[in-house]
């Protein structure tokens, strides 16, 4: 399932990210590449500890904790600090799947369920720079409106098209699920909509949305796990 979250960011956000952004102290995008994306890799990218990364992250971190789309598509259990990186003209990053496990601060590993795909500049300010993602309906394009997100699964093919004017600023990173299964996670998800779409409907007592929601949570209860 690959999800589009509008406006995660506000205009008044997305303006004070790129005010820090300015100042950032990029380096080398391939730092955090495994062995074979490194091959591919072509970009900038902010230090994941620098003092910029770590306040924009948390930023971001409290913004989808606050966001029902987010929350109801990935049921997280744990967040990768997000990441920053930036591709000027004759950048970009050739096909390629995400690493299955990353190294957090404390230590312990993250399983990569979902990547995630956070928008800061707006399409018209530059050419080139579509995330492409291949899935069962073939290559599916994304680039989004400053502020707003696209979450898909880890396992997916993906890669970014070269830039070639202007230039393409984002955060990224990955999300570890309750629910591992990819598809399990959809069918949740549209368990959740449709609660969501009968409850205001019909209301919170009626006997339909009670017998749903514990539908809903009995098949979390399966499928929930580390």
């Amino acid at each position: 399932m690959i999800l589009q979250i509008e406006n995660l960011l506000s205009p008044e956000q997305v303006s004070r990210f790129h005010q820090a952004l300015s100042e950032a102290p990029w380096g080398d995008g391939r730092v955090t590449a495994g062995y074979q994306s490194a091959l591919a890799k072509n970009n900038l990218q902010l230090p994941g500890r620098c003092e910029t990364a770590l306040a924009l992250g948390q930023e971001i971190e409290n913004a989808l904790a606050s966001n029902l789309l987010f929350q109801s598509a990935a049921l997280p259990l744990r967040i990768f600090p997000p990441l920053f990186n930036r591709y000027e003209a004759g950048h970009g990053f050739g096909l390629h799947v995400d690493n299955a496990l990353r190294s957090l601060p404390d230590g312990s590993r993250l399983r990569t369920d979902l990547s995630a795909t956070l928008f800061l500049d707006d399409p018209s300010t530059y050419d080139g720079g579509e995330l492409l993602i291949e899935d069962i309906y073939g290559v599916q394009s994304v680039k989004l409106s400053a502020g707003s997100m696209v979450l898909y699964p880890a396992t997916s093919l993906h890669q970014v098209t070269p830039v070639t004017r202007g230039a393409r600023t984002a955060s990224f990173f990955w999300i570890q699920s309750h629910v591992r299964d990819n598809a399990d996670r959809a069918v949740l998800f549209d368990m959740d909509m449709a609660l969501q779409t009968l409850r205001g409907q019909v209301g919170d007592d009626h006997p339909s949305l009670i017998s749903l929601t514990g539908a809903y949570h009995n098949l979390l209860r399966r499928w929930a796990g580390t």
